[in-house]
């Protein structure tokens, strides 16, 4: 990585400290066997349901939106666009309970301790990919020369699982609070990543992997990341495939979203305004959609 990786090209043009993800939309081949994996699966609970739509969540809020697309096929691999989204729990005990109905259920599954996250991943059965963690407070994240320090490490499966009570309800509906809490992207080129997500629409760069970036608002440890490790070069997914449609980042304010509108066309980004919110695409389609609190 370069040094012009390190900040915008503004240091002043960023977003919002109090920027949080909303809702995730994905496309999808069979609303009924995509809506039952992420009840029976994920634990979430259907919120609202029409016709070819559902959406998810926790606690009556919906976190994730799913769009039926009839005979879409799973994004190419090396494909850009979305590499997985990432549901938020409260507590390490959340986690518990998803990593003890997963492996009752002999899903298969990765599993990582982050450093600042401990985390699992899986596929829905469209091939889109989860992640689904918790987060160590703020307090416990490590520091290297000022910057964040993030790691892929094995994850302590039995110290998760240790929180469960004997006769744990492992079907219970995912606790109230679970959010989104990052998008992960494929890219097909890093400095184009950076050009978009940072320098035109404010995020900062919280850490780097080889390969990938990691960018927040507020010093969150990432709110979006992008890789190129099995995309660079890349264009996007063909037309009609199943992934991510678009992603919510809600800001505070609404001359929070004007002054997004107003850097991205200093940069000359298109984006397009719908129903009070702000929506652009990086280089391969990967929609945002920022809109105020």
């Amino acid at each position: 990585m370069t040094d012009a990786l390190t900040a915008p090209s503004d240091p002043g043009a960023v977003l919002p400290a109090g920027l949080r993800l909303g809702v995730a939309e994905l496309s999808v081949a069979d609303l009924e066997r995509s809506a039952a994996f992420y009840e029976d699966v994920v634990g979430l609970r259907t919120v609202d349901r029409r016709t070819g739509e559902a959406e998810l969540g926790a606690g009556g809020v919906p976190i994730v939106r799913l769009v039926e697309v009839p005979g879409a096929r799973p994004k190419p691999r090396d494909a850009a666009g979305l590499f997985h989204v990432a549901i938020l729990v409260p507590e390490r005990r959340d986690l518990a309970v998803v990593l003890g109905r997963l492996a009752r259920d002999r899903v298969r599954i990765g599993a990582s301790d982050h450093l600042v996250s401990e985390a699992l991943y899986l596929d829905d059965p469209d091939g889109n990919g989860l992640e689904i963690y918790r987060d160590r407070p703020r307090s416990e994240w490590p520091y290297d020369a000022g910057r964040l320090k993030m790691a892929t490490e094995p994850l302590d499966a039995q110290g998760v699982l240790s929180l469960l009570a004997p006769d744990e309800d492992l079907d219970a509906p995912t606790s109230a609070g679970v959010k989104i809490g990052h998008v992960h992207l494929q890219a097909g080129d890093l400095d184009q990543a950076r050009a978009f997500w940072i320098d035109a629409l404010g995020f900062e760069l919280t850490t780097t992997y080889p390969g990938a970036l990691f960018m927040s608002a507020g010093g969150y440890h990432h709110h979006v990341a992008a890789n190129i490790w099995s995309s660079r070069g890349h264009g996007p997914a063909p037309e009609g495939s199943a992934g991510l449609r678009s992603f919510e980042a809600i800001l505070p304010e609404g001359m929070d979203v004007d002054a997004v509108e107003r850097r991205l066309r200093a940069a000359g980004r298109r984006a397009e305004r719908r129903d009070g919110a702000l929506r652009v695409s990086d280089p391969w389609g990967s929609t945002i959609v920022l809109r105020a609190a």
